[in-house]
């Protein structure tokens, strides 16, 4: 039998910065319209140190899960598992806000693409170019149950976020006429009658948001240990501050207040922002149905769920009317059934899986090579489902209808706003915000420590520092979110 393939420090570095550099780099000079240079360059740090230290804790944690497996799903059976619901809908909400946000980017480049070759009306509307895309590109691949061949689009969205940062950079340094000709007052300090910061403050938090890639990242390295994975964090998140601070203060310091949501629509036509264009379009439109997928499998599980307590609560009901008699009978009954339930994909698979979560990570221990599979690469797909779909097959009918309803409504959105920063603001606002703060803040305050705990032992110094940043990360994430989304709502973040 072949040795296991483990993933590098490189290909961990490459998998968190390509989930984080999405579409919300194109909105990244935007976000600095109400903030200013200076306050912008703060919050852009504040908000990577956060999300850092969301990281970190992830890192931590990862020793209370089976080892090889750790995912959400297994750390909150830890604490609740009435809260992996909560997370299922957190990442839903999140890659179906990705999703929606890529189509508008579809929506706005692919006429500026095509105005150079055509005149023709059809031709120019973004409306006919997302349906195009969606119908016969991306509908299509998101209706695919493996996304091995999309593995390879990490390479191209890195070189897609390098050529847009040369870009944005050579038009700073060397601007032409018509690009002086569009800029507008620039703030070094917060600027005056450009709104409420907090309508593009989720955009900062969306920037950094890979947190939902890690655990799948940790589970592929050779190297599992706190040390090893912090270096992996750090590099990423370095590297993702210093393409935000390029690319956000140049493109906000070259068009002023005048700038807009998706900056590369500003640039006039040539063959190197047609080339940024394309290559960004090639991007976003691989990239939707890596967001389709968890999102389908984070529904499915939320779908599962709701079934399991409906039964439950009906088998509870049943016990009830039959009286104490038909107690032990009926608790037989409901084990039986629920172990036929589970026939459906997505519940037994997990259930058993969290039961057993001891017995694997002793097996895994002894064995530390038996979990991992052997056809993992050094390149991996930007979002790797946070259940692994070969756990939760989702075949038949019910794959396709969730798949379908998805696609329509990520159409439906897409082609009904024209913001991509309002979208990028609730998407951080809701999802970004939880997996970034708030989920690894619980997990870090909740099971960091616990071991001293349990054991009734003083909690070390260093493991206590820790476990309180969880409870001031996860207070931080409360907060952002609270404020975010309301800002985003009521103040909104205008095209």
């Amino acid at each position: 039998m072949s040795e296991p393939t483990y993933s590098n420090t490189r290909s961990g570095v490459i998998t968190l910065l390509h989930t984080a550099c999405g579409a919300g780099i194109l909105a990244m000079p935007f976000a600095f319209k109400p903030f200013g240079l200076v306050p912008g360059f703060a919050m852009l740090t504040i908000c990577g140190l956060c999300s850092l230290l969301g990281l970190l804790l992830q890192a931590r944690v990862y020793r209370y899960a089976p080892e090889r497996a750790a995912s959400f799903f297994s750390l909150t059976q830890k604490i609740n598992p009435n809260l992996s619901v909560v997370f299922d809908l957190a990442i839903a909400i999140k890659c179906f806000g990705v999703g929606v946000s890529y189509m508008i980017v579809v929506g706005d480049l692919m006429p500026q693409i095509v105005s150079g070759l055509t005149k023709n009306a059809l031709l120019l509307d973004r409306v006919f170019h997302i349906t195009l895309i969606m119908a016969f590109v991306a509908g299509p691949l998101c209706l695919l149950k493996n996304l091995n061949s999309l593995r390879y689009a990490s390479m191209v969205a890195i070189s897609a976020v390098a050529y847009l940062c040369i870009l944005v950079l050579v038009h700073f340094i060397f601007p032409s006429q018509e690009i002086k000709d569009l800029k507008g007052d620039f703030a070094v300090w917060f600027p005056h009658n450009e709104g409420s910061p907090l309508s593009t403050l989720p955009i900062f938090v969306f920037a950094y948001t890979c947190h939902h890639n890690v655990f799948a990242v940790i589970n592929e390295q050779k190297k599992t240990r706190f040390a090893h994975v912090k270096v992996i964090a750090i590099i990423a998140m370095l590297l993702a501050l210093v393409l935000y601070v390029l690319i956000g203060g140049a493109g906000y310091f070259t068009f002023g207040n005048h700038i807009v949501g998706n900056i590369i629509t500003l640039y006039p036509h040539s063959i190197t922002s047609t080339i940024g264009r394309v290559a960004i379009v090639f991007l976003v439109t691989l990239a939707f149905p890596l967001q389709c997928h968890p999102a389908r499998a984070s529904i499915h599980h939320i779908i599962c769920y709701i079934k399991h307590k409906a039964k439950k609560r009906d088998q509870n009901q049943q016990i009830k009317v039959s009286g104490p008699i038909q107690i032990i009978r009926s608790e037989t009954e409901s084990a039986t059934l629920l172990n036929n339930e589970t026939e459906e994909p997505g519940w037994n698979t997990f259930t058993e899986h969290a039961d057993d979560s001891h017995v694997d990570a002793a097996t895994s221990s002894s064995n530390p090579t038996s979990e991992v599979d052997p056809s993992v690469s050094e390149t991996n797909i930007e979002e790797h489902p946070i259940f692994n779909p070969e756990n939760t097959p989702l075949e038949g009918k019910t794959f396709k209808i969730i798949t379908l309803i998805l696609i329509a409504c990520a159409y439906t959105v897409a082609i009904s706003v024209t913001s991509l920063a309002h979208v990028l603001a609730i998407v951080g606002a809701t999802g970004s915000t939880s997996i970034s703060f708030i989920l690894p803040g619980l997990f870090g305050f909740t099971l960091i420590g616990s071991e001293y705990t349990e054991a009734d032992e003083e909690i070390p110094l260093k493991t206590k520092i820790f476990k309180y940043a969880g409870l001031l990360l996860l207070i931080w994430g409360i907060l952002v979110m609270v404020a975010s989304l309301f800002a985003a709502i009521f103040l909104g973040a205008s095209h």
